[in-house]
């Protein structure tokens, strides 16, 4: 496995990491030079877009936490140094728990993401994420910020 494709999967697992630690502007960092899109309904461009739509849409707990684990698997990345750009595909499960709540997967699916270098660092330039499987997210997100409608 080449550095570069390292460093992507280093940054694909950083963001389940900052997310699930509730440092919501390290993660609209990621998206510093993209963009962020939920299934193909809403998109978000640049770290302050993010940020908004981030603060809008994940339940904050007392704690300070989501209450959740991202977890991110078969993680497949494609790579061409010499023009700067990779694309990865993922996939994705979160679980929550919390109080009246039992440890459950609450949402399944697919990252589609594309990355370029710049000054010799890997962004993020687009991160497409796919639900495939929906369960209970009514502990996880505040009032349908997506504009999604509802399931």
């Amino acid at each position: 496995m080449s550095s570069s494709e390292r460093e992507i999967e280093k940054l694909i697992y950083t963001y389940a990491e900052l997310q699930d630690r509730t440092d919501l502007e390290a993660v609209a960092a990621l998206f510093a030079h993209g963009a962020f899109e939920v299934d193909t309904v809403a998109s978000f461009e640049g770290a302050d877009d993010v940020l908004a739509m981030k603060r809008r849409h994940d339940r904050m707990y007392p704690d300070g936490t989501l209450r959740t684990k991202h977890v991110t698997t078969n993680v497949i990345v494609e790579v061409d140094d010499d023009a700067g750009t990779a694309a990865a595909r993922s996939y994705f499960t979160v679980f929550q728990a919390t109080d009246g709540f039992p440890l459950q997967p609450i949402i399944a699916g697919r990252y589609h993401d594309r990355f370029r270098r710049i000054d010799g660092r890997w962004w993020f330039e687009h991160r497409l994420v796919l639900s495939d499987l929906i369960g209970d997210l009514s502990h996880h997100t505040v009032d349908n910020p997506l504009g999604r409608a509802p399931s």
